[in-house]
């Protein structure tokens, strides 16, 4: 049975220094059966197999947010789908994201807008288990930011556990 857990922000993880002072975190862990990947590459697996109805609600999010001044963020699947991984470098979009740091171990990826500040992470814990953790931090900056995470938060509490189950479950 494919198990995902609900943990703690992994210490040792880059984006572990990012918590102080954020509105919402959270991470989610598994074991990967799929192993020998770098943490971007674990993104990108995951991104490419988004459930169609989290295209769907993240469609509606863009429409709506329009009216309130935020911007149409596109889907978590677009992706340049020649773009090697190889060519990706910090600073680089790499679908609704920008690339803020790379290792092998970990990718964090981000948007920010004079509303909130995201940062997501998938950090690869090396060992036997092949622990992989996928984080999410938050830095609201105004009234505005905490009104958008009053309906974002339930909504990615589904998402990212359904996500995982979809990229990774039908192998592990």
């Amino acid at each position: 049975m494919f198990l995902i857990k609900k943990v703690s922000i992994p210490i040792n993880s880059e984006v572990f220094k990012s918590l102080n002072g954020s509105y919402y975190s959270d991470s989610y862990s598994f074991c990967s059966s799929k192993e020998g990947r770098v943490a971007l590459q674990v993104w990108l697996d995951h991104a490419t197999q988004i459930p169609a109805w989290v295209n769907f609600l993240m469609a509606s999010r863009n429409k709506i947010v329009l009216m309130f001044g935020l911007k149409n963020i596109g889907h978590l699947g677009d992706l340049e789908a020649n773009k090697s991984i190889n060519d990706y470098q910090v600073g680089d979009k790499v679908g609704i994201f920008t690339l803020l740091y790379l290792s092998d171990s970990e990718v964090i990826l981000g948007d920010s807008d004079k509303h909130l500040d995201v940062k997501v992470s998938v950090y690869i814990q090396r060992d036997k288990t092949h622990l992989v953790s996928i984080s999410t931090v938050v830095h609201v900056h105004n009234f505005l930011g905490k009104l958008y995470m009053l309906f974002v938060e339930p909504m990615h509490k589904l998402i990212v556990p359904a996500s995982i189950k979809r990229a990774e479950g039908s192998d592990a």
